[in-house]
């Protein structure tokens, strides 16, 4: 908005890149390579381009921008409320009312981790946490685990708890399944290259489904490995289906872990197709294709498990994330909470950024939201 003229102010409720700095485990590292972390007028420039970020180097790094950039970012300012106004939008902040002709909601898809509703059946002996509460394995009770999702989440925090010798088990439902490395590079330097990743939402067949797709089995690692069941699997992890529910304290499993694997190994066959077939016609020059040993699932995984017994210390619920709209009031949201919106564009004056496949399939990876947010404020600037 600065390149257009526009006046604007940035709201943070806490200090730049604050969930960086305060809502990650010890651990994290970005999924994206450091040669894919690039803001407008700013890139990574350090001397390991195909390393991965901690939580720590990404704030930093977000930070870095809003200095060059210039931003006027306000920080611990909380936005409480946002209603249309005569003119415009309402905001009731910390610091006091604000009027804007215009509101960009720029807070993420990530504000609240989702937990099923069928949490409260848990034994009150076993420990519940979510990505936001967890630090460290050290920091778990003494005993057995159980992860529940299998995303990015769900299997760095399985292997980084099987590491120190802790027994786990990870329930497993509809997962995204890919390698770390593909044919010599990092497979999300093939989906930037091959456009898979600039493929726009008025492009895509069930945009909705797209929308809510979990986030790839990777792991940000300096031995770049691959981290997915079978990985799990060989260091121990017991692979279950997705949790059903829990009843009468017990963890009752699905039985469809077979196909779950089998629908994850077909669609990463597909895409690693599309890489080949795109090196093929562009002349690429690149090792020859590879292929991956399918998913191996118990011959017979159990479909239950009891959770007063004290096998089961901890369940870490890493079953995604949600934005938060409370303060929204605003009439454009769905009947589950979600932002209706066309390509970010919510309504009159009102727009959003940071959301998944929100005009392109990388827009919410870091390096992904320029693009967005070039067209959506296009779009502001035009409208005022």
């Amino acid at each position: 908005m600065s390149d257009r003229s526009i006046e604007h102010v940035v709201l943070e409720r806490g200090e730049i890149a604050n969930s960086w700095r305060r809502e990650r485990w010890d651990s994290l590292r970005l999924l994206t390579p450091n040669r894919q972390s690039r803001l407008p007028g700013h890139r990574y420039d350090g001397p390991d381009p195909d390393g991965y970020m901690t939580a720590g180097e990404v704030a930093d790094f977000i930070a870095g921008f809003a200095k060059v950039a210039d931003a006027p970012v306000r920080t611990g300012v909380d936005v409480t409320s946002v209603r249309a106004g005569r003119t415009g939008y309402e905001l009731e902040t910390s610091l006091g009312p604000l009027g804007a002709r215009s509101v960009v909601l720029a807070s993420g898809a990530c504000n609240r981790p989702v937990v099923p509703p069928f949490h409260t059946e848990v034994p009150a002996s076993v420990v519940q946490v979510t990505p936001f509460d967890y630090a460290a394995p050290d920091r778990l009770p003494d005993g057995g685990v159980l992860v529940v999702g299998a995303s990015a989440t769900g299997v760095q925090l399985a292997a980084e708890i099987r590491r120190t010798g802790r027994p786990v088990t990870l329930a497993a439902g509809e997962h995204v399944r890919l390698p770390r490395t593909y044919r010599g590079r990092d497979v999300l330097g093939w989906m930037e290259a091959s456009g898979v990743w600039d493929q726009r939402y008025d492009e895509i067949d069930d945009l909705t489904r797209a929308r809510r797709l979990p986030s790839p089995q990777l792991v940000g690692s300096p031995a770049r490995e691959t981290l997915g069941l079978n990985e799990l699997s060989a260091l121990g992890v017991e692979i279950v289906g997705r949790l059903a529910a829990v009843r009468d304290g017990w963890a009752l499993f699905s039985g469809g872990l077979r196909n779950v694997a089998s629908l994850a190994d077909l669609k990463m066959e597909r895409l690693l197709d599309t890489f080949d077939a795109w090196a093929a016609s562009s002349g690429t020059d690149a090792p020859p294709p590879e292929r991956f040993a399918p998913t191996r699932v118990p011959a017979s995984p159990r479909l239950r498990l009891d959770l007063r017994g004290g096998e089961i210390r901890t369940v870490v619920w890493a079953t995604g994330f949600r934005p938060e709209y409370g303060w929204l009031h605003v009439p454009v949201l769905d009947d589950k909470g979600r932002l209706r919106h066309d390509g970010g564009v919510v309504g009159p004056g009102l727009y959003a950024l940071g959301l998944p496949v929100l005009r392109r399939r990388k827009s919410t990876f870091l390096h992904g939201v320029e693009d967005d947010a070039r067209e959506v404020i296009a779009h502001l600037a035009a409208a005022l």
